[in-house]
């Protein structure tokens, strides 16, 4: 006969084993993934359509999109995580575009299925952004085509890059600006609205340059502001993945 405290360890022992089978009911129809051999400096991702569309990512980046950190908060791992670049297209069977609830576990578990990661959760304080409207207030273009779609595109080298958006809201702008910044970067602006701009840098800040930083882009250009602070921040920590079979 099975003690109180058996029966609890077995129940909880059943559900535990339970959470991998629960975890994979969250996967991607299919999914394709192929190498990127171009060279290219620019990529992307769309969630439109019930699908995944990535192009020219590198597995970092896909953590990165799957997991909602930035380059920052991965450690471990070999170097062609960062340099080696793939193409995606993964579909649901879903019509609407996927929200970051949807997208994330699904993303996850195409990790694991066809990366092999494996990895473990660790919390530190690190440098983090807050987005504001500067001193003189934005200078922003209020959208007016109408739909509900977000389009960014961002394309460029070390010398020259360019962040074009089109129906996109600030904390979507924070969320871009963490790729280029590589903090977190939290949407303090109070702006509500949607908007079409246009942002030009240089991330090289070589003498030779006549493009500003992207700190003074966005002061400039957008009328918006990062003020750096400390904050706790994810980190996700690699203890395995392997390159995955082109198909």
């Amino acid at each position: 006969m099975w003690s109180r405290a058996s029966r609890t360890g077995l129940a909880l022992a059943a559900f535990v084993s339970l959470l991998p089978i629960a975890a994979q009911a969250q996967k991607f129809e299919v999914a394709s993934i192929k190498p990127n051999h171009s060279g290219s400096g620019s990529s992307g991702d769309n969630t439109s359509g019930g699908r995944l569309t990535v192009q020219n990512d590198s597995v970092k980046e896909l953590m990165q999109l799957a997991f909602g950190v930035k380059d920052f908060q991965i450690e471990g791992g070999p170097g062609w995580i960062a340099t080696e670049r793939y193409d995606i297209v993964a579909t649901t069977g879903k019509t609407g575009d996927l929200t970051d609830a949807e997208l994330r576990p699904m993303l996850q578990a195409l990790l694991a299925d066809r990366f092999a990661l494996k990895f473990h959760r660790e919390t530190q304080q690190v440098t983090v952004y807050s987005l504001v409207v500067a001193k003189n207030g934005p200078k922003l273009t209020e959208h007016a085509g109408g739909g509900s779609s977000s389009n960014s595109n961002t394309n460029g080298g070390a010398e020259k890059r360019t962040m074009t958006v089109s129906n996109g809201t600030m904390p979507r702008l924070a969320k871009n600006l963490e790729r280029q910044v590589g903090r977190i970067v939290n949407d303090n602006t109070g702006l509500t609205g949607a908007y079409d701009y246009k942002l030009e840098w240089a991330p090289d800040q070589s003498p030779d340059t006549s493009l500003p930083s992207i700190f003074t882009a966005l002061q400039e250009q957008l009328g918006l502001r990062l003020d750096s602070g400390k904050g706790p921040a994810e980190t996700i920590v690699i203890d395995g993945v392997e390159k995955a079979s082109e198909n």
